[in-house]
């Protein structure tokens, strides 16, 4: 049986994101303490693969996920999903919302309800927990009198919901990814996303000289993180997304160039767009071509006349 990690406990956002991924269908889902946990037992092989957040639509990128990818040995992505996540506030049955003195959520889960706790329950010091349904769990066994969390958490843990909807901006989005040891890529689908980081010399334009390259070739450039390496100072992995296969002859292309040039690529893998997410199709024939000759198709026809150049045939 197929085991994928998650961050636990049981009743997270992950856990919801990954039952909507088909690799969980009959496979045996192991919550784990934390994203670098669930990193760590797939590179270990504990389990087959793991589900983690990596960015959100309001915080932005999930920082120990970024700097994970980029640890050894390699990991790859395969899958995503978006999640929109609803907040609640829960507590042990009976809690009136004046009684609060303490609220637990994730890191990110206080970020998006910040402004909500503040104007309903300003009297509550906030503490972090390692995740939305971890702190509904304190709450159930007393150690705080709150928690923001999903409604599935509440029911998981017996919870009381306090209030509904505490969210800051309501239809936030949070991106998991599904991480394996690599393996076959997985085939083009036309709606497709590469994502890859890479190092390069601390100089003028030098990191202006690798987005050249995508640039060129019609690539869109849909995401761009920086994150310091932690034994070089003042260098930084630069964390970036696609639209894209690498399958694809300008991807594969830019991604020569790109090895040619940085320090250091690590391919992060490609794998289909989840049903939702934003960029342009990129299969050949859909008539979405960015720039003027990066069609896969004219891709082919450079490749036969310069081997025919190479062969002295002029046509």
């Amino acid at each position: 049986m197929t085991r994928i990690g998650f961050l636990g406990p049981h009743a997270t956002f992950t856990e919801q994101a990954l039952l909507s991924l088909p690799e969980s269908e009959g496979a045996e889902l192991v919550p784990l303490p934390g994203n670098p946990a669930v990193l760590a037992a797939v590179r270990e092989g504990t389990v087959d693969a793991g589900c983690v957040p990596i960015e959100n639509s309001v915080e932005g990128a999930v920082p120990p996920v970024l700097d994970g990818l980029v640890l050894d040995p390699p990991l790859v992505i395969t899958r995503e999903a978006l999640v929109g996540v609803r907040f609640v506030l829960v507590g042990r049955p009976g809690t009136a919302l004046a009684a609060v003195r303490t609220v637990a959520s994730h890191g990110h889960g206080i970020a998006q309800t910040r402004g909500w706790i503040a104007a309903h329950l300003p009297q509550a010091e906030v503490l972090v927990s390692t995740s939305t349904s971890e702190a509904a769990a304190q709450v159930a066994r007393g150690e705080m009198d709150a928690a923001a969390c999903s409604p599935l958490a509440a029911e998981q843990h017996g919870l009381e919901i306090l209030a509904d909807d505490i969210a800051d901006n309501p239809g936030a989005v949070t991106r998991f990814v599904l991480v394996a040891a690599p393996g076959r890529v997985p085939a083009p689908t036309g709606h497709d996303r590469t994502t890859l980081a890479l190092t390069t010399e601390n100089r003028p334009g030098s990191l202006l000289g690798l987005l050249t390259e995508l640039a060129v070739r019609g690539i869109d450039l849909t995401r761009i993180e920086s994150r310091p390496i932690k034994d070089r100072h003042n260098d930084y992995w630069f964390h970036l997304d696609c639209s894209g296969h690498v399958a694809d002859p300008a991807m594969g292309e830019a991604l020569a160039a790109l090895h040619r040039r940085a320090d250091r690529v690590r391919f992060l893998g490609s794998f289909p767009r989840a049903a939702g997410a934003a960029g342009p199709a990129t299969g050949a024939g859909d008539g979405t071509v960015p720039l003027s000759g990066a069609s896969s198709a004219a891709y082919r026809a450079a490749e036969h006349w310069l081997a025919d150049v190479r062969n002295g045939v002029q046509v």
